[in-house]
């Protein structure tokens, strides 16, 4: 514990603990202390008898525990590029990378989290097992077997957790693994709020989980299906906790706004500002459809200047293909709601490079920014954009990407346009997406390739030269259509809505046809 940290919780004495773990964050404290996931999980387990749990992060110097102190080592796998720090982190315990390469006196490495959920083939000789889909019943279950079945050596105690549901052990596991999906039975919040967080002191809180949007190439729209919200009553006593702790609070929800009480939540907290509470608030995203007055009143009140509004593509006609059914009607209302409210901009996140994007479709995005500029004279709007990665479990998943060399050329354009008329556009380096797409849609052959990456350096030079040492032929992977008879590295998890749902809409969107 340390004295930049606040528990909203209590911890239980561990005097005889039977178990010990590792939490592992693959990145700095500051992120980790941030992340919503993360620290839930450390809690559920903290709150546990008899275990004992620590934090680690790529910076942590002086771990309380020693690594042959403990038992597992649990890492939190967000982003495709983590396993480079994962690597790093186990290097300096002194944990050989390979599961092949460590004994029963080393801890069991396991991960979950949104990358490993949607697809841990490229990453199974690494990892004893992985947690699919939401975790935290699946590791009281794991925990409870290793308490009562000491004695196994780590293969055979492998075989037991394998027929958890929600567990997949590589090697192991013969049958489909059935990703968990948790039901919003609590609200989940920062239960540690760190002034060494990166928003410092900051009470984050879920509203809603899932997004029944379902943009053809949103990873976090259906590996978390169905779209569920926390009960209003819920989530107005969970504020008012956090309230009696910081001023700052923040709500998280890929479809925050579709809550059917949120204007009545805004409202909420409005009339704690006007009677003189200092409360700053931010939300995760917004859909600019369901922008409104009270919101945006809410926002402002709260010391909001800028949002970020995800349109995804610039025309209607691609917005569409990508099942992102926002009208050009819709998008200046919200900006003339926010303007009138007293919001001084928004930034605009797009994709480039979307599956049937032509020329055209990024001079509607321009021709969007010039209007907007326009009309709304001195409203200060900006735009980002990353370049499409197709994600498995997605309708886009068997789209491969457009070549580096063209989208580099839909950047230069795009930045050079934007220029023009007086708007700053930042976007994604094509190149590093490239590699992002061949980790997306990898297979187990990518094994060796990965640590030789991670031994060269990590940079883009070293994915390049891993792939040619050992022949790997990555546009396969990162630009290549397939077909929908090819066999997916991921074929053996079971995510709902399920794969011919995901051919049927792919089929639909890609058509045009979006009824």
């Amino acid at each position: 514990m340390h004295n930049s940290e606040l528990f909203l919780y209590n911890p239980i004495n561990k005097k005889n603990a039977t178990c010990s773990i590792w939490m592992a964050f693959p990145g700095p404290e500051s992120f980790a202390m941030s992340s919503l996931g993360y620290l839930w999980l450390f809690k559920s387990i903290d709150e546990f008898k008899d275990v004992n749990i620590e934090r680690i992060y790529s910076d942590t110097l002086n771990p309380h525990f020693k690594p042959d102190e403990i038992n597992f080592m649990g890492f939190s796998f967000s982003f495709d590029t983590d396993f480079l720090t994962i690597f790093a982190m186990l290097e300096k315990y002194n944990i050989p990378l390979k599961t092949g390469e460590r004994t029963n006196s080393h801890p069991m490495i396991f991960a979950g989290g949104p990358v490993v959920t949607a697809n841990p083939a490229p990453y199974e000789s690494y990892f004893d097992f992985f947690i699919i889909g939401d975790g935290e019943a699946v590791n009281f279950e794991i925990i409870k077997e290793y308490q009562t079945h000491k004695e196994l050596n780590k293969h055979d105690f492998l075989k037991l957790i394998s027929q958890i549901e929600g567990v997949y052990v590589p090697g192991i596991t013969k049958d489909k693994v059935k990703k968990i999906t948790k039901k919003l039975d609590e609200c989940i919040y920062t239960p540690i709020l760190s002034e060494k967080a990166f928003f410092p002191n900051t009470f984050i809180m879920e509203v809603a989980r899932g997004c029944a949007n379902r943009c053809g190439f949103c990873i976090a729209s259906y590996l978390n299906l169905p779209l569920r919200f926390m009960p209003y009553e819920d989530i107005i006593s969970t504020i008012d906790f956090g309230l009696s702790h910081t001023n700052k609070i923040a709500l998280l929800g890929a479809q925050l706004s579709a809550h059917p009480q949120f204007d009545k939540i805004c409202d909420y907290i409005y009339e704690k500002i006007k009677s003189g509470q200092n409360i700053e608030m931010s939300v995760s995203s917004l859909r600019v459809d369901a922008i409104t007055p009270e919101i945006m009143k809410t926002l402002v009140a709260c010391g909001q200047k800028n949002i970020t509004l995800a349109i995804e593509a610039g025309s209607e006609r691609l917005r569409k293909v990508i099942n992102k059914n926002l009208t050009k009607e819709q998008i200046f209302n919200a900006a003339k709601i926010a303007k009138e409210a007293g919001l001084k901009g928004f930034k605009f996140y797009g994709m480039l490079g979307l599956p049937t994007e032509t020329y055209e479709d990024l001079d509607e995005m321009i021709n969007l920014a010039k209007e907007l500029k326009t009309i709304y004279k001195g409203f200060d709007i900006s735009f980002g954009f990353s370049t499409f990665v197709p994600k498995p479990n997605t309708p886009f998943q068997w789209c491969g990407r457009e070549s580096t060399k063209l989208l580099e050329g839909k950047t230069a354009y795009i930045k050079k346009e934007m220029h023009k008329i007086g708007v700053t556009a930042t976007v994604s380096s094509a190149k590093w997406d490239y590699w992002q797409a061949v980790l997306s849609r990898g297979d187990s052959s990518l094994g060796d390739f990965l640590e030789e990456t991670y031994r060269l350096g990590g940079k883009l030079g070293a994915f390049k030269k891993a792939a040619k040492k050992y022949n790997i032929n990555t546009d396969y992977y990162a630009c290549e259509n397939w077909s929908f008879e090819t066999n997916l590295p991921w074929d053996f998890i079971e995510i709902k809505p399920g794969k011919e749902f995901l051919i049927n809409e792919s089929k639909r969107l890609l058509s045009g046809d979006s009824n």
